[in-house]
């Protein structure tokens, strides 16, 4: 990747987003020289530094163990920044346009599971963690055990052993600290993902001199 010095995330602020794991596209090379890639949701495991997640079974991905290198990409805040938002804009007009962001990618091989137990164990990690704060939080053990262990048939477990990690927030830090202000007041008044972004700024610091 790509990684300007000034966009680099401090390595504690790396291991707190790799703790969160997230929605990720996992991109795995195949055999005749393509690229797999799977969208899914991953956890990630502390005891074995490893993100894990599960596969649909028809989904070739799973097989695909050898020795070279997949990449998890865990996006985060990303939106369009206008360059009607610097003030420096009024200082000859010599901007552009440009997309903040905030990305993490995370290397290593990936194990494929098939033990009945793992992936029992793993889908129960998973809903717990995404049903937490739920008024009534759904559980595996909600649904009658022969089906779910039908659908963990259905399954394939992936585990993907961290061998690098690389974080990269391009926030809007080459920009001046007016610039950066006038960028959270924008993207404050904008759509959703645009808040976000702006609170994440506001959050790191960006919208302060």
């Amino acid at each position: 990747m790509y990684l300007p010095k000034q966009f680099e995330v401090p390595a504690g602020d790396a291991a707190a987003a790799l703790s969160r794991g997230g929605f990720a596209h996992l991109v795995t090379p195949v055999p005749d020289g393509g690229l797999e890639v799977t969208s899914l949701p991953l956890l990630y495991d502390a005891d074995n530094h490893a993100l894990i997640g599960h596969l649909a079974r028809p989904n070739p991905q799973w097989r695909y163990t050898g020795e070279a290198e997949s990449v998890a990409i865990i996006p985060g805040v990303d939106a369009y920044v206008t360059p009607s938002y610097y003030p420096s804009k009024q200082d000859g007009g010599k901007t552009v346009p440009t997309w903040n962001y905030e990305t993490l990618t995370v290397h290593g091989r990936l194990r494929a599971h098939d033990d009945p137990e793992w992936l029992l164990d793993h889908v129960t990690r998973l809903t717990d963690r995404h049903e937490t704060g739920r008024a009534q939080p759904w559980r595996v053990t909600d649904a009658p055990e022969p089906f779910v262990r039908a659908q963990l048939r259905a399954i394939v477990g992936i585990e993907l052993v961290i061998s690098r990690v690389v974080a990269k927030a391009k926030l809007s830090q080459n920009r001046t600290a007016p610039d950066r202000a006038g960028v959270v007041r924008g993207l404050a008044g904008g759509s959703r993902p645009e808040q976000e972004t702006a609170a994440r700024m506001a959050g790191l610091g960006l919208d302060r001199g």
